[in-house]
């Protein structure tokens, strides 16, 4: 990941609306949710989650589906995966080893 994108990226996540729709997803993993879902699960009015989810589509973090009239949208998987790897390519000098958790929650879970 180059450091624009990671920019971009990062200054989607910093808004916390936009951060509990990205972790969301993220826990709802290749099934996604349709918006009307979202708004009702995270309590964001429609118009409001529909900037949100454009700022996230953006910057290359969500991906849509339309089907019919509606949108399925999913975490974009390689994107997240690019980011954490660009924030810890160099980590501990690169041992990353050396700064990891013992047996962390992505870890246990076999995610990303």
């Amino acid at each position: 990941m180059e450091t624009n994108s990671a920019l971009a990226a990062l200054s989607a996540l910093a808004q916390p609306h936009r951060l509990a729709v990205f972790r969301h997803l993220v826990q709802l993993g290749p099934d996604g949710a349709f918006a009307g879902d979202l708004a009702a699960h995270l309590a964001i009015p429609p118009n409001t989650l529909s900037f949100h989810l454009k700022a996230l589509q953006q910057a290359g973090l969500i991906q849509p589906e339309p089907l019919g009239r509606n949108i399925r949208y999913r975490a974009d998987f390689e994107a997240m995966r690019g980011l954490v790897g660009f924030l810890t390519e160099n980590c501990c000098g690169g041992d990353a080893a050396l700064c990891a958790p013992a047996d962390g929650p992505a870890k246990a879970s076999g995610c990303c």
